[in-house]
């Protein structure tokens, strides 16, 4: 898939979080195509601190407004300069990068999407996508407390959400792997994105009742093109650079200890 570096325009910037703001950014021209588990690499200007891009997976690609949307977690100088950008402003991407989540071989297929954190962010538009073909996606988002739930809006509309908190505030209390579903209900595949204790726990599950389990792997990645092997993840087959052979992996290619 060709890659593109554009200069897109901010159409709207939405603190849906105190921690996390939703940016929505459009073209003049389409925007390339982009699949579910890809990424953008964004240039962070004005900052004496940022000298690399920072990763930020694609939430969410709404073709009918040509708007990419990224979610951002506000966690440092570079990723707070971009929640204070407003619409009309410019961002520099590079994209898209990296695979992509496995598509279902049929509607029938019965697939898991677990998400914690900002690691909820790829799933949106995977489970649109599945939508599409006629399958429907179950979510599985876990968050520390209810105000913590990110888009659950979003969600609903292309698949059934079910929801722990740590705190018990909303939907089950306790983390993903102790939602009741997990015992109730068998899935032809799991795909995950959020914390890696949370995937490592969601893979020893998975590997337990024998279920197909991919995982979107968040090292930090500078260049996105595999040149500063600051992202190179040990695997059965060696080191790889996650930004350019991930970030999505099949748990048996991890070294993890499940």
């Amino acid at each position: 898939m060709n890659k593109s570096c554009l200069d897109l325009t901010v159409s709207s910037a939405e603190r849906i979080h105190e921690r996390y703001v939703l940016l929505r950014l459009t073209d003049d021209r389409p925007l390339p195509e982009m699949l579910p588990g890809q990424f953008a690499e964004v240039r962070i200007d004005d900052s004496p601190t940022t000298f690399l891009r920072r990763p930020i997976s694609i939430n969410f690609v709404d073709r009918a407004a040509n708007e990419l949307w990224l979610l951002v977690a506000t966690v440092g100088d570079g990723t707070r300069r971009l929640a204070r950008l407003r619409p009309g402003g410019k961002l520099n991407c590079l994209l898209p990068l990296g695979n992509s989540f496995t598509m279902p071989a049929s509607p029938a297929d019965k697939l898991l999407l677990v998400g914690g954190g900002v690691g909820v962010a790829p799933l949106l538009f995977f489970g649109q996508k599945i939508s599409e073909m006629g399958a429907e996606p179950t979510f599985l988002l876990g968050a520390r407390s209810a105000k913590d739930l990110l888009q659950l809006d979003e969600f609903s509309r292309y698949g059934r959400v079910l929801v722990t908190t740590e705190d018990g505030s909303k939907g089950q209390k306790g983390f993903v792997t102790n939602h009741s579903v997990l015992g109730t209900e068998h899935f032809s595949r799991i795909s995950m994105c959020g914390p890696k204790p949370m995937m490592m726990a969601v893979a020893r599950y998975a590997k337990r009742a024998g279920i197909d389990c991919e995982a979107s792997l968040e090292n930090m990645m500078a260049c996105g093109l595999g040149a500063c092997l600051c992202c190179v993840e040990k695997t059965t087959a060696g080191n790889i650079c996650v930004c350019k052979e991930g970030p999505v992996l099949n748990i048996n290619q991890l070294t993890w200890q499940l």
